[in-house]
């Protein structure tokens, strides 16, 4: 914790310095930030309508960006996030400064070139700065953990619920089998009901139907007898 209290406000104070002096002078802080936009739009079509036109405009969000980072990092208050966005800044911010490859004098190339590897190891310094978790699990390490638990909870929880299954169907085969029994011997009940009740029925109106035949028939043969009178009656 002390190293880190050391090392942040050291990594940052150049940050500030550098904000504090563009924002004091817009102009020049545009003229750095010149090549850095038109580098970009000289990259496909995508890429290059999307670049700002006001260099004044970037230098100043880069220079604030440098100053509220800086302060940040050095107060230890969310120093990743803070780390992340000055390493945002340290291309568009200095790269005017140190194309030290568009240079033709020896020394100013040189002093050129020592600027733009100072910049580079600012630039690492800052993207360790932003991996840094402080001793506390990084949010990669913790989503993999919470997958795990997740995995492990589903495999503790699937095979009880699967045997707590299969143990209860020997019962609910039980239970079918019985309710399918059940119902076969009520059917053949209802069934044998209802065969006793029309033999019942037959056995009751047998007599019956034998007394109307047979009137039916005596009543049939008087009025045969009768037709047969009337008919000689007619002949005669």
């Amino acid at each position: 914790m002390i190293i880190r209290k050391i090392a942040r406000p050291l990594l940052a104070t150049a940050f500030i310095g550098q904000g504090v002096e563009t924002l004091l002078n817009i102009d020049s802080g545009a003229e750095v930030v010149r090549p850095t936009l038109d580098g970009l739009r000289d990259m496909p079509d995508p890429v290059a309508r999307n670049v700002p036109s006001n260099a004044a405009a970037v230098a100043r969000v880069t220079a604030a960006s440098q100053v509220v980072g800086g302060l940040l990092l050095a107060t230890g208050r969310i120093p990743r996030v803070a780390s992340a966005v000055l390493a945002t800044t340290v291309i568009p911010a200095n790269l005017g400064n140190h194309m030290f490859w568009t240079e033709a004098d020896p020394e100013a190339k040189a002093a050129k070139r020592r600027g733009f590897l100072a910049d580079l190891s600012l630039l690492g310094g800052l993207i360790l700065a932003s991996a840094d978790t402080a001793g506390k699990p990084s949010l990669g390490w913790r989503s993999r953990r919470a997958g795990q638990r997740v995995v492990e909870s589903l495999s503790a929880t699937v095979p009880s619920r699967t045997d707590a299954a299969l143990a209860r169907v020997p019962e609910l085969s039980e239970k079918v089998g019985h309710s399918v029994q059940t119902g076969f011997e009520h059917g053949r009940d209802l069934a044998g009901a209802a065969l006793d009740k029309l033999e019942r029925t037959a056995e009751k109106t047998a007599p019956l139907a034998e007394s109307a035949y047979r009137k039916a028939s005596e009543r049939a043969s008087e009025l045969a007898g009768t037709a047969r009178e009337l008919t000689a009656k007619a002949r005669a």
